[in-house]
């Protein structure tokens, strides 16, 4: 049997004076396991340790205790036998036989009014551990009632009342009888959704409301009533309730209180990957404009391979989060390893949801690019490029998930008869899973692929062609420095390209996890090269996001370059 160890000692003191140690007592509780060895000692904790003793008044509260804590897991005749050992450190052994457990010898459980037959109640009933013949467990008891309540609550039932709540007990028979009496009442339904101090037109917020009216009413509704308000971005506080003072007819009116959010939002940050290298980010947003809710964000960020500026002006339109216009523009330059770029971009999307939660983008863009590329090409295109995007991302476990997939599919084409310089097609796959095994174990994989479809690979702006290798591409290789190369050995960028990672992390200590990763691929004119890197890491899921930092060999690098470092504060997927 395992047992339960308590010791406390008062050590000597020595000021001016010397006096001699106080006594102390060990106190051992043996004869418990599991759940009864657990109960007692929470129990017992609430005795001070300097009151441990020998006497019999030390024993008569002992065994109190040890009785109210067997007696809530049905225990209800323990017999307790004592070895005592007297000294100057006295010893208390306490052997406890906890006795017959009591069981439900009848249990009458009852349901009313229109919650009878509702399938959830039904289910709470079922696996309470209230059933005949269960050991008896008044925390179990206690847990049904309260359960009971908390539901009733949740869907509306506003007028639930326990008629009757009885447990007796027949500690002689080792037989318990459970009666619970619980009529619901009627199930109230959703009533008019009220507005209060909102700057934005009210048939924008109704299409935020997730139920309709006159539909049973249910908690989780408002709560994702709640978020979607939040995920507009337009208030500065939310308030989403039902008002249980005003029922009427058989309805429940819901109050929704709003207050603004501030005209404009400045932020400000700083960021590192071995890629890019330092990145300084100055972010501008007005989360509203006008009482339609349209909204502008302008983001600028300064890195010395990619400064950039990007402006988004968007325009909601009936389902306010995911069906929108957006106009986005952008000026860029680019000066990496052997590309030297400028590119203005404008253009229209079109936004919405569709059903098995995709996302679908129809985009019509502007681009001039003024570029350099190697020694050779040089030049600047205009296109009026039309395409399509299907994206789906879903994740379960919050910024470092522990189940998780994301999707993504684009068609871009330009032709000189819709007012472009030149006539390509560019598809681009993408796809990444993360998956779990207990709390420990962690898989990632993801395949990337893509194509451009054109004449010759002069005709294909180098924004448009592909070049890979890094942190989120191939790993043991530089940023982009995987391309086929001009007779001067300079990157000239692919017209396809694959690349593929499988990665395995372990849980090493708390928010600390281990990786191994091979990574494959290439990108390539004629025929592909295929290179590959191997390496390990290490994860942290730090406060403000994933932290991922590598040590990668190039295993088609020569022997004496192989080992690349990669650091990397981001979303994996």
């Amino acid at each position: 049997m395992n047992s339960l160890y308590k010791r406390f000692s008062f050590p000597a003191l020595a000021l001016l004076f010397s006096f001699p140690a106080s006594a102390s007592t060990d106190l051992t509780i043996t004869g418990l396991s599991g759940s009864l060895e657990d109960n007692v000692d929470a129990y017992i904790q609430g005795i001070p340790e300097d009151e441990y003793s020998t006497s019999l008044r030390f024993r008569e509260q002992l065994e109190n205790e040890i009785k109210s804590a067997l007696k809530a897991l049905g225990h209800y005749q323990p017999t307790f036998t004592y070895d005592v050992k007297e000294g100057k450190n006295s010893e208390l052994t306490v052997t406890v036989d906890a006795g017959p457990q009591t069981r439900i010898a009848r249990s009458n459980i009852d349901i009313r009014g229109m919650a009878k037959d509702d399938i959830d109640f039904i289910a709470l009933v079922r696996n309470s551990g209230m059933g005949l013949g269960e050991p008896l467990n008044h925390g179990k008891y206690e847990a049904l009632k309260s359960a009971l309540s908390s539901l009733a609550l949740r869907k509306g039932y506003f007028d639930a009342k326990f008629e009757k709540s009885v447990m007796e007990v027949a500690p002689s028979r080792s037989e318990a009888f459970i009666l619970i009496s619980f009529d619901s009442g009627i199930r109230y339904n959703f009533g008019e959704t009220v507005f209060t101090g909102s700057q934005i037109d009210e048939d924008r917020l109704q299409s935020l409301i997730p139920y309709d009216e006159d539909e049973p009413y249910l908690a989780s509704k408002l709560g994702e009533f709640n978020q979607r308000l939040s995920n507009v971005g337009w208030f500065s506080s939310i308030f989403v309730g039902g008002d249980v003072s005003k029922l009427e007819d058989n309805e429940i009116p819901v109050r929704v209180s709003l207050a603004p959010q501030v005209r404009n939002q400045i932020e400000t940050g700083i960021g590192f990957s071995t890629d890019t290298g330092p990145r300084l980010k100055f972010n501008w947003k007005k989360p509203w404009i006008n009482s339609a809710g349209h909204s502008l964000s302008v983001k600028t960020e300064i890195s010395a391979v990619q400064p950039k500026i990007e402006a988004t002006y968007k325009i909601p339109l009936d389902d306010v989060l995911n069906d929108y216009y957006q106009i986005v523009g952008g000026l860029s330059y680019t000066d990496n390893h052997d590309t030297v770029s400028t590119q203005l971009t404008l253009g229209l999307e079109r936004h919405w949801l569709l059903k098995h939660g995709w996302k679908r983008i129809a985009s019509l863009r502007w681009l001039t690019e003024d570029y350099k590329q190697g020694n050779n090409e040089k030049g600047v295109l205009n296109m009026l490029i039309p395409g399509v995007t299907y994206s789906k991302t879903r994740a379960r476990g919050g910024a470092m998930p522990t189940w998780a997939d994301k999707h993504l599919i684009s068609v871009e084409y330009a032709d000189p008869a819709l007012g472009s310089d030149t006539r390509i097609a560019r598809f681009r796959g993408r796809s990444a899973w993360i998956r779990s095994a207990g709390e420990n174990h962690r898989g990632l994989l993801r395949l990337d692929g893509g194509a451009v479809v054109a004449d010759r690979i002069e005709d294909v702006p180098p924004s448009m062609r592909f070049f890979i290798g890094g942190d989120n591409s191939l790993r043991g290789y530089g940023y982009e420095t995987i391309a086929p190369r001009d007779n001067d050995n300079k990157l000239r960028g692919g017209q396809y390209m694959l690349t593929s990672s499988v990665e395995y992390q372990y849980r090493v200590y708390g928010d600390w996890w281990g990786a191994l990763f091979y990574d494959y691929g290439s990108a390539w004119i004629d025929s592909p090269d295929w290179k590959s890197g191997a390496g390990v890491g290490v994860r942290w899921a730090s406060p403000v996001g994933p932290i991922r930092f590598d040590v990668a060999w190039g295993l088609d690098r020569p022997s004496d370059d192989r080992i690349q470092l990669h650091f990397t504060l981001g979303p994996e997927l």
